[in-house]
């Protein structure tokens, strides 16, 4: 349900965006501190949220494979943890079973 409120939300804001875009098409200065040029507003505002856009995902998939990779790690932590409880298990039973079944003799 959250994803679904996370997409609606960007859709919106896509729109909006899209809408205030389509208003402003007059040509502006845009500084590169390098380079001057004149471009259309719609192309800055279009091209400023595709990059804003493209920012922000990068930095959630770097999140994202930090996360997995802390998930793996813990557990293997977990997995070498409860390795020595499973054979000591292992070994109980095995106790048990000899002696039930030097009892049963």
């Amino acid at each position: 349900m959250k994803m679904q409120w996370i997409l609606i939300c960007a859709l919106i804001f896509a729109l909006i965006t899209a809408i205030f875009a389509v208003i402003n098409v007059e040509p502006v200065q845009v500084n590169f501190m390098f380079a001057q040029t004149n471009t259309p507003l719609i192309l800055v505002i279009l091209t400023s949220t595709l990059l804003g856009g493209l920012i922000v995902g990068m930095f959630g998939m770097i999140r994202q494979y930090k996360l997995q990779r802390k998930v793996r790690q813990l557990e293997k932590q977990l997995q070498d943890a409860l390795t020595p409880i499973a054979v000591g298990q292992t070994v109980l039973e095995a106790q048990q079973q000899e002696t039930s079944s030097s009892t049963v003799h």
